[in-house]
């Protein structure tokens, strides 16, 4: 019987860590400063140009605002746009604007700034999801508050995707410096940072919409989870994003000075397969693979059986989510007839990771499985963003990685043969273009048939979806359940 390691810490995210150099100024702590612990920070202030979720955690909706955004319960609702109406053949969205916004540079908000911004995401923006902005024709602007947006077909994905970072407005004013100096509508402007340390955020004097409840919003960053838990149980913060120590949730459980709230999340830990390359390329080996890994082993080891098995890329949030997690029942020996008949029974294969706690501990209990099959990993962790990311992600090197998919409905990262995980199937991406194109009902069947295929082709392992646990002073108000968005929305918080 096989020994596994207790609960061990986890990490946040698909994040990218290290700051830009600065320094933090001394903070009051009254009751309108709050100070939040993050596991790792933004390499810039540019989402637009640097992957991973770490920036728009920080700078969505509390810097950067969108016509919409997504509230706690995942639903789509006006911000910069009062409302809209969509045409009958629903391609033409009509968009009316709210008056008197202002950019944090002075410039004020109109229709101009949704055309220039949903047009720079075509021919600025560098990074994967500016796709996104694909299935968009053009924009008009009507009048100054009254912006059409024109698609080239109907979507039932680009409303939902506007409330992600694609869909942050922007001041061709504003755009110079964007790796340094976000200017955007929000009630946050960026105060000061200090690399490995802070960023800090205060009020907006010129806010347009209602003040947040706290003037001055302190995010600290810690790499080791005990000294974030520490930080909360000492008074030098207020409230842990996501506990990164699951092990250590009794001990704030049993603190009256705490209140503690479990959802769920966007956030799939994912065992990725280079379906690109060979042995992935034979689905008898992916499946073999994937029931040789003990999933439940996996998540009692890294999250202290916190969290959820889902079996594919599809949380419980989602309005086309199914059980399928027993789809792939750990079956060591069912694997290795699988891989007998592909022809692959002394495979060595790579598994390159990032170097966080989660992803270390998780590929330890893969390794320790697959080679009760007969197949030798060679576990090699990659400094994370900067080496995982260039490397795997964008270079494609790599047979097996681990890390968490964070931005919410990338199931149809399925559809891009592109996409790190090289998977190319015209089933997946006919099922995806239906059920983009169809009505609301058509796009929930189609995408759980979606789902079904994926798993069925086990086009990834997908090992379990990350909890959200977060922790806070008893002060601290509307923090919510689930995590939806990429955003931690300050807005909705305040104080008893």
């Amino acid at each position: 019987m096989k020994v596994r390691n207790s609960a061990v810490a986890l990490a946040l995210l698909l994040v990218v860590s290290g700051c830009s150099a600065g320094s933090t100024a001394s903070v009051s702590r009254g009751p309108d400063t709050l100070s939040v612990g993050f596991s790792a920070e933004p390499q810039n202030f540019d989402f637009t140009r640097t992957d991973g979720a770490a920036i728009p955690q920080a700078l969505l909706y509390n810097v950067y605002e969108g016509l919409v955004k997504l509230d706690s319960s995942g639903n789509v609702v006006p911000l910069l746009a009062r409302s809209w109406t969509v045409s009958p053949d629903r391609t033409t969205y009509d968009f009316e604007l709210a008056p008197g916004v202002k950019f944090s540079n002075g410039a004020s908000f109109t229709a101009s700034d949704v055309k220039f911004s949903i047009d720079r995401v075509k021919t600025d923006w560098t990074i994967s999801i500016k796709s996104k902005m694909d299935v968009v024709d053009h924009v008009d602007v009507v009048d100054p508050l009254h912006a059409r947006v024109v698609l080239k077909k109907p979507s039932n994905g680009w409303l939902f995707d506007m409330t992600g970072r694609v869909g942050a407005m922007f001041s061709p004013t504003g755009v110079a410096d964007l790796a340094n100096n976000p200017v955007g509508t929000g009630p946050y402007v960026m105060a000061q940072r200090k690399r490995g340390d802070s960023i800090i955020l205060q009020q907006n004097s010129a806010y347009w919409g209602a003040k947040p409840a706290y003037r001055t919003v302190v995010l600290k960053y810690f790499k080791d989870p005990t000294a974030l838990n520490n930080a909360l149980l000492s008074n030098g913060i207020d409230v842990i994003s996501t506990i990164t120590a699951p092990d250590s949730i009794p001990q704030f459980e049993s603190d009256t000075r705490f209140s503690v709230l479990q959802g769920t999340t966007n956030s799939e830990v994912v065992l990725s397969f280079n379906g690109a390359r060979a042995p992935f390329d034979d689905v008898r080996v992916r499946q073999a693979l994937t029931l040789a890994v003990d999933r439940k082993a996996v998540l009692a080891t890294v999250s202290a059986n916190r969290g959820t098995l889902i079996g594919s890329m599809v949380p419980p949030t989602d309005p086309w989510y199914e059980d399928l997690s027993g789809y792939y029942p750990y079956d060591p020996a069912r694997a290795k007839t699988l891989l007998a008949q592909a022809g692959h029974q002394n495979l060595s294969l790579k598994l390159r990771i990032p170097n966080l706690s989660y992803a270390v501990s998780a590929a330890q209990v893969v390794a320790s499985d697959l080679a009760d099959i007969g197949v030798h990993v060679s576990i090699e962790p990659l400094d994370f963003p900067a080496v995982w990311l260039k490397e795997v992600f964008t270079d494609h090197d790599f047979d097996m990685s681990i890390v968490q998919h964070v931005e919410a409905r990338d199931i149809v990262t399925f559809g891009s043969p592109k996409y790190y995980w090289g998977y190319h199937n015209p089933q997946v991406q006919q099922e995806l273009a239906a059920a983009d194109a169809g009505t609301p009902q058509q796009q929930v069947e189609d995408m759980r048939q979606v789902a079904r295929t994926i798993t069925a082709d086990a086009a990834a392992d997908w090992l379990f979806l990350f909890p959200n646990v977060v922790v806070a002073k008893k002060k601290v108000t509307g923090l919510a359940r689930n995590q939806v968005s990429e955003s931690f929305d300050l807005t909705g918080l305040g104080h008893t």
